[in-house]
């Protein structure tokens, strides 16, 4: 997250943006008329669905995290790796709130 980062977060976020666009367009019309079959394709499309939302909050985070002080870029990084550990282990955050009980 450099200063001279946010072209490229730019561009990457540009570019999962229109990818994210075409998964959520193949889905939908999918879904009222199936034409990919059930298999390993759906599963990835999936996928990319369920995880790219989040991968393109984080390049636009960095992007504009690129241009502010280090102390928004570190608030910035916890709040995403709360949100990562949250997302990908979800028993955390009931362990979390045992602890707290």
């Amino acid at each position: 997250m450099l200063k001279g980062t946010e072209k490229i977060w730019d561009i990457l976020g540009e570019i999962l943006a229109v990818v994210l666009v075409v998964v959520y367009a193949l889905l939908i019309v999918n879904a009222s008329f199936p034409f990919i079959p059930k298999g390993i394709i759906t599963d990835i499309l999936e996928i990319i669905r369920t995880y790219g939302a989040l991968l393109l909050v984080a390049i636009v985070g960095f992007e504009a995290m690129s241009k502010r002080n280090i102390i928004f870029r570190i608030i910035f990084l916890a709040l995403l790796a709360v949100i990562v550990v949250f997302m990908f282990f979800r028993g955390t955050y009931e362990n979390f709130i045992n602890i707290i009980k």
